[in-house]
């Protein structure tokens, strides 16, 4: 089966794809579409063109069995869909069966954020100085200063910073700009007087490793759990703990929900909502204390 058109219209699905979607995405939607790929082999199915509704139920449902958790099936059902609506564009397909199968419901699996004074003693703990702790110093500062995802900050170049923003390829290949802080754009000076020291000739990252490439994600991830470790974090830490601290600090402070999704790089409103866990009573309370007509039910009850 390794020239069958399924095989065929799956790798040009990918290939399509990996033009807009960032490097996380396309690798996941790669794993979810080469698990519904084996699935389809076994039942003899070679070609696009047997997709449909019964196969997307009983793939899914085979994989909940298997013990997947209810947001990689959401995941999963997501990228048959975007398989789905890739055949129907080249008329292999009449329509998508994927949107007659209902995403599974899933709970919000939300990061606590760090507590303001946590978060501060982390970060200002002293590190030995050495090129290494100055980058994860960076690292660190930008990831919380910025509310970058893993892959912006991994995918970032030395030509996306600037003074006091920094330019960076979110979901979907969208571009944004977002601010950088007074302290991480000092760390990231220090970092940069010494970055010299470690990369390889040429290289563009503006964060490398030791042997002097571009810093991996699973790279990135593991010098976090290290160094909260070290300066006695008695919680794991990982990269979007940092983002979501981030935004309930921002949103906890200023209360614009607007910026923050823009900030954030979303593309939808109930998204960043959800996200933040936005205390909505407070929001209820500021709009009814600052709005022109919010107040008119109780003036209009008070003047009766």
């Amino acid at each position: 089966m390794a020239d069958s058109p399924l095989r065929q219209q799956l790798a040009a699905c990918l290939e399509t794809l990996a033009r807009t979607a960032s490097p996380a995405t396309l690798n996941a939607y790669r794993r979810d579409l080469e698990a519904m790929l084996a699935f389809l082999e076994e039942r003899k199915i070679e070609d696009g063109a047997g997709l449909d509704v019964g196969l997307v139920r009983r793939f899914l449902g085979a994989e909940r069995s298997r013990g997947l958790a209810p947001r990689s099936l959401a995941r999963r059902r997501a990228a048959i869909s975007h398989f789905a609506n890739f055949l129907v564009k080249h008329g292999v397909l009449e329509h998508n069966p994927a949107e007659l199968v209902p995403t599974p419901r899933q709970g919000a699996h939300l990061p606590k954020p760090l507590d303001v004074d946590q978060l501060a003693r982390l970060l200002d703990t002293p590190h030995d100085g050495s090129p290494l702790a100055l980058r994860d110093q960076a690292m660190l500062e930008l990831f919380y200063s910025s509310g970058l995802r893993l892959a912006e900050l991994a995918g970032l170049d030395l030509d996306a910073l600037e003074p006091r923003r920094v330019r960076v390829l979110g979901k979907g290949g969208k571009p944004r700009q977002v601010p950088v802080g007074r302290s991480a754009r000092r760390a990231l000076d220090a970092w940069l007087a010494c970055r010299a020291r470690l990369a390889a000739p040429g290289e563009t990252a503006l964060f490398v490793g030791a042997r002097g490439g571009r810093l991996g994600h699973r790279a990135i991830q593991k010098r976090l759990t290290e160094v909260a470790r070290r300066r006695g974090l008695p919680e794991h830490l990982h990269p979007h703990r940092l983002r979501h601290s981030f935004a309930s600090h921002l949103l906890e402070s200023s209360q614009d929900l607007r910026a923050v999704q823009e900030l954030l790089g979303h593309a939808n409103l109930s998204t960043t909502q959800v996200y933040t866990k936005l205390d909505w009573q407070h929001l209820a309370a500021s709009y009814d204390a600052t709005h022109p007509r919010a107040r008119r039910r109780s003036d209009e009850t008070r003047d009766a």
